[in-house]
C-alpha cells in the first residue's frame, strides 16, 4: 500500500478518525495516551529517566493493540509520526470532552461510511467487510 501524502492537518485529521472508528480502539488510544502523560510527568517530576522511557511504550502499546486487533490496519504513527501524535492529543481531549463519538459520527458520514455501534453483532460484520473494501478502494485512490 503506498503512503499517503497530507497537505495540512485536516486532511490527516480526517483519515487518523477514519482509522479509530471504533470505540474500542479509541478507548485503548485514551488509556495508552493517558498512562504515557502520567509516566512522563511522574518522571521529570520525579527525575526518574525509566518513567520517561516507559512512557511511549505504554502509550504506542495500547495503540498499536487497537489497531492491529480491534481495527485490523496499520498504526498512522509509521508513516505521519508528528501528526499522529497531534492528533492522538486532539483525540485525547475530544474524549475528555465527550465529543469524539460525535466527530466520528461526522467523519464517518462526510465520508460516505454508514457507522454502527460496534456491538450490532453480525450484521455489523457484514457491513464492516463492506466498509472495510470501500475503505480500502478510497484509500488508494
Amino acid at each position: 500500500m503506498t503512503e499517503q501524502r497530507f497537505r495540512t492537518f485536516d486532511e490527516f485529521w480526517t483519515f487518523y478518525v477514519r482509522e479509530h472508528s471504533k470505540k474500542t480502539t479509541r478507548a485503548l488510544h485514551f488509556g495508552g495516551t493517558t498512562i504515557a502523560m502520567l509516566c512522563l510527568a511522574g518522571g521529570v517530576l520525579l527525575r526518574k529517566r525509566s518513567l520517561v522511557v516507559l512512557a511511549p511504550i505504554v502509550g504506542y502499546g495500547a495503540a498499536w493493540i487497537g489497531h492491529i486487533f480491534v481495527e485490523k490496519n496499520r498504526p498512522a504513527s509509521f508513516g505521519n509520526p508528528l501528526w499522529s501524535l497531534q492528533a492522538d492529543l486532539l483525540m485525547w481531549s475530544k474524549i475528555v470532552t465527550g465529543t469524539m463519538d460525535a466527530e466520528v459520527e461526522r467523519i464517518m458520514a462526510s465520508n460516505g461510511y454508514h457507522h454502527e455501534p460496534e456491538d450490532s453483532g453480525a450484521a455489523r460484520e457484514e457491513v464492516s467487510s463492506e466498509d472495510s473494501a470501500r475503505h480500502e478502494r478510497q484509500t488508494l485512490n
